[in-house]
């Protein structure tokens, strides 16, 4: 995300990436927000503003990514962050956020309740460091969402259906 507005203060996409359950890139794109940007927040996207000369308008983009989207589990960090610079809402019952699953938690040494991110889950669990180039790695971040969804997967697919069995 990039900052647009005044002082950067509005949040629009200008990467999205997109990754497979084996953690192939199916989607990988620097998206031109609408409106013009004021922060390229550099420190935490990794954007420059060369990223965005000839990137894919962000109508472009969104109808490219909700078609891939449509009708899949989506699994991510905080998606709900993702979701909201998407202007699009995803069913819940196909949605797998890693920022709020208790098991994850547990597994990873933290509180059950504990907002825990990306970059912690993902020394805690797999001894690697992410995110510590100049700006995050869309691309690092789905490969290391997917890893740690594959961690709980079986468990906490478990859950779901049980929950939802029981509803």
């Amino acid at each position: 995300m990039v900052g647009t507005g005044p002082k950067g203060s509005i949040s629009q996409l200008a990467r999205c990436s997109i990754v497979s359950y084996e953690g192939d890139v199916i989607y990988d794109e620097y998206i031109k927000p609408a409106m013009p940007v004021t922060d390229y927040r550099t420190r935490w996207s990794g954007i420059r503003p060369r990223d965005l000369i000839k990137a894919t308008p962000y109508s472009e983009a969104r109808k490219e990514i909700l078609k891939l989207l449509m009708g899949k589990v989506v699994i991510g960090h905080a998606v709900h962050n993702d979701f909201k610079a998407l202007s699009y809402f995803h069913p819940a019952v196909l949605t797998r956020d890693t920022s709020k699953i208790p098991l994850l938690n547990v597994k990873a040494g933290f509180g059950e309740k504990e907002c825990v991110s990306l970059k912690r889950f993902t020394k805690a669990l797999f001894n690697r460091d992410i995110q510590n180039k100049k700006g995050h790695s869309s691309v690092e971040d789905a490969k290391a969402t997917m890893e740690l969804y594959k961690v709980v997967e079986v468990e906490w697919e478990k859950t779901l259906l049980s929950n939802s069995v029981a509803s």
